[in-house]
């Protein structure tokens, strides 16, 4: 009798242990859905998660399908992925606004970041640039900022709306300098570069893919890039650290995330054919054409660099004061 107990027991852990592997091994069943919480087409999100999705289905032998899922800045696509069943079939893939800054923008955001999904990896990086128009008589970061303490309020800056990567690195910026500019909110990214070329705003942080085209024309002109190191895309834009600035960084990053309690072994799977496609020089050159910065890294990793993304620009929107109901 006590040998057959063990017998069970040893079958038990047997299968306790190896469940894991197997759903792994499983992985993916069925079709998998990456949800891009923004529109079609536009922007580098919803491109790069279809180049992805492409990929990965070579790689794992399976389909993996984008979603559109847009509205609430991101947070539609985010709630409809939180109450997914946790299994690795559905996946969310977006950035540092839905994940790290809406948490302090929205009053009533309907998810929890870091209690409703399980970190996987990240994919790259979009930095943001300061660029002015050229009438501005500012040719460095250091001369803009003289210029708008000698002018204070009197400068507007562009951005695609209240919460925007562009609207919160502008608010990084007026904080860390002690200046002062008008928001103008845009409904895309498409009139307030309109705006700028024509100087009804006079700057923007915006995105490099956004703009590089301008910034090479000398339709506007670029002073510095919030990244740790230049962009391959405008590689004769200094840094802001290179500008003097070097606590202004700023960037939207874009991740994969699941659903809280999606076993390990899935997580793990993907973020190793993730990080396996970066690895490919192939694809890595296709990425940084898109104006991003490949990254990768473990989930741990992703998870140490989201909750400090969350406490820095978690800090910067209620400074701001901004609020969305």
């Amino acid at each position: 009798m006590h040998r057959r107990t063990l017998m069970v027991l040893g079958a038990a852990f047997s299968a306790t242990a190896f469940a894991p592997l197997a759903a792994a091994q499983q992985w993916p069943s069925v079709p998998v859905r990456i949800v891009v919480p923004y529109g079609a087409g536009g922007g580098t999100t919803d491109p790069l998660a279809r180049m992805l999705a492409e990929e990965l289905s070579k790689q794992l032998g399976a389909t993996f399908l984008v979603e559109n899922k847009p509205g609430a800045n991101g947070n539609i696509g985010a709630v409809h992925v939180k109450g997914a069943t946790p299994d690795g079939h559905v996946l969310l893939f977006t950035g540092a606004g839905t994940l790290a800054t809406n948490p302090a923008l929205y009053k009533n955001i309907g998810f929890h970041p870091q209690r409703d999904f399980e970190p996987v990896v990240v994919v790259g990086n979009v930095p943001n640039i300061l660029v002015v128009n050229p009438a501005v008589p500012a040719n460095s970061v250091k001369e803009f900022v003289e210029h708008l303490r000698r002018s204070p309020g009197k400068l507007s800056v562009g951005s695609t709306g209240i919460g925007s990567s562009m609207h919160i690195a502008s608010e990084l910026f007026r904080q860390t300098t002690q200046t002062s500019m008008v928001h103008v909110p845009y409904n895309g990214a498409g009139p307030a570069t309109t705006d700028l070329l024509s100087g009804n705003v006079q700057a923007m942080f915006q995105l490099v893919p956004g703009i590089a085209e301008h910034v090479k024309s000398k339709k506007v002109k670029a002073l510095a890039v919030m990244a740790s190191k230049r962009s391959p895309t405008l590689p004769d834009v200094p840094t802001m650290a290179e500008a003097g600035f070097p606590d202004l960084e700023s960037s939207t990053w874009l991740a994969f995330v699941a659903p809280k309690g999606t076993p390990k072994a899935v997580v793990d799977r993907l973020n190793e054919a993730v990080n396996k496609l970066l690895a490919q020089p192939e694809f890595r050159e296709r990425v940084v054409r898109m104006g991003v910065e490949p990254m990768g890294g473990t989930s741990v990793e992703f998870t140490r660099f989201l909750d400090t993304e969350i406490k820095k620009w978690g800090e910067v929107v209620r400074r701001s004061g901004a609020v969305v109901d």
